[in-house]
């Protein structure tokens, strides 16, 4: 795995084009005794940060945050809790976890929230249910 490919998945598990993305910085690191590459970037909309296995292109880290207020602003295209679901089994990297979520809208916006865990890896997330977008994401490997 090189640092172009390691974007390359980056961008591509966070649906970031590489136009959108700047302020990129992605630097070999490790943690853990897994040698990773650690990819930073930015786009108008949000803030990502990954952690890509140099063997085999894994991601073993995650973290990004999209602006709500952007998200609000996209073409609606409602998602119920099982597309949510679905959703979330998609972008994680084994599909048969164990899922946990539910509907919060405590601040009067509607939003699912949870929680999977599957095989070495936990992901907690949030999805806006009136555009399926996934504007919280958080992945980290479990040791």
């Amino acid at each position: 795995m090189d640092r172009d490919g390691a974007l390359a998945i980056a961008l591509s598990n966070a649906g970031v084009s590489e136009e959108d993305a700047y302020n990129v910085k992605v630097e070999r690191d490790g943690d853990n005794g897994i040698d990773i590459f650690d990819i930073e970037f930015e786009t108008d909309y949000g803030d990502y940060d990954f952690e890509v296995a140099v063997d085999g292109g894994r991601i073993v880290g995650a973290d990004y945050e999209v602006d709500e207020e952007w998200v609000y602003r996209q073409t609606e295209s409602p998602v119920s809790i099982e597309e949510a679901e679905s959703l979330v089994r998609g972008k994680a990297s084994d599909p048969d976890g164990e899922i946990h979520i539910r509907q919060e809208g405590g601040d009067g916006r509607p939003r699912y929230e949870g929680s999977y865990f599957s095989g070495d890896m936990e992901y907690e997330f949030e999805i806006d249910p009136n555009t399926g977008i996934i504007f919280d994401w958080n992945a980290d490997l479990r040791r």
